[in-house]
């Protein structure tokens, strides 16, 4: 059936701003729709089956900034109850823990033979030290559930970690998990991010940055590469200006195939795969999967379309 008002689509989210562009298109298009807001939801898991035609998570792991760390974990079992009754979910349980593990990420990438930067999991901040040792310096401390960039440090040299794991200032982040990760210098100062509709290619982005920031939400990005302001829906009213720098790019053909195969084991349905050139060697390495998009800032002027508007066709579709 498709969604009606007895059988909404529903939109679990926890951002207040990232959405409003998918919600103002469900609305101009008048789709029958309730938001769950995951910061406050609840569930009785004596009511039965939900009534929803379909569930789009849109839940972030970056939630604990704002205030609703509370609803990342909650979020486990609430998709694990609606897998168990059989409701349709875009990015489901399966994603979630995807998206909620950078340890996970690279043991996927490590099964599909793809290549991403070395790195060692560690549960104590005393042990990044020892689990440094053999990388390559800069190396990053990650934590394992992280989004938007929050909490990933740079070290220059092993005394400079020793420092910090001397002086208990290393946060491992809500999970107490973190990976100890080669830093990997981008050539040209440039990341290139994939994102996938449906778990199919649906346009890609080369992000200019300097380094200094791990914080490259799409939606965050200022001005394309020629200088023009870019106009950022999904922003906050009050976001702040950065230097980041943004242009249209068609990857080649092999990585389209790769990050879909990604995607796929990955059960992510709707998000993106960020990847670089190490600007020392020429390797291209995998080094994030994100289960969340908010798609780039003023897309139809920097790929040619409106990712929200085929975002909606693609749910009203699923929702059949």
């Amino acid at each position: 059936m498709s969604a009606t008002p007895e059988h909404p689509l529903a939109i679990y989210y926890e951002h207040p701003d990232w959405f409003r562009p998918l919600f103002e298109e469900l609305d101009r298009r008048r789709v029958p729709y309730v938001r769950l807001d995951a910061a406050s939801h609840r569930f009785d898991t004596a009511d039965g089956r939900p009534p929803y035609s379909l569930v789009f998570n849109r839940m972030s792991p970056s939630a604990y900034l704002r205030g609703a760390g509370n609803a990342i974990f909650y979020t486990l079992h609430y998709l694990a109850h609606l897998k168990r009754h059989g409701v349709r979910v875009i990015n489901g349980y399966d994603a979630w823990v995807t998206e909620t593990s950078k340890a996970l990420q690279l043991s996927l990438l490590e099964q599909l033979g793809l290549p991403f930067p070395p790195a060692r999991v560690i549960n104590h901040a005393a042990q990044a030290p020892e689990a440094a040792r053999g990388l390559r310096f800069p190396v990053v401390l990650k934590p394992n559930i992280g989004g938007s960039g929050a909490g990933v440090r740079r070290f220059e040299t092993p005394e400079q970690l020793e420092q910090a794991a001397r002086a208990g200032t290393l946060e491992l982040g809500i999970d107490h998990t973190a990976l100890v990760q080669e830093y990997i210098p981008a050539a040209d100062q440039r990341i290139v991010r994939v994102e996938v509709l449906g778990g199919r290619y649906l346009y890609a982005i080369r992000i200019y940055t300097s380094g200094d920031s791990f914080n490259l939400c799409p939606a965050d990005v200022c001005q394309t590469v020629g200088g023009a302001e870019l106009v950022r829906g999904a922003c906050p009213v009050d976001a702040p200006r950065n230097n980041l720098r943004v242009e249209g790019y068609t990857p080649p053909p092999e990585i389209v195939a790769q990050v879909e195969c990604i995607m796929q084991a990955a059960h992510i349905d709707v998000g993106g795969v960020e990847y670089m050139i190490d600007g020392r060697d020429g390797r291209l390495y995998f080094y994030d999967v994100n289960a969340l998009s908010n798609f780039v800032a003023d897309a139809p002027r920097v790929v040619g379309f409106d990712p929200f508007a085929r975002l909606v066709d693609y749910l009203e579709r699923e929702a059949v």
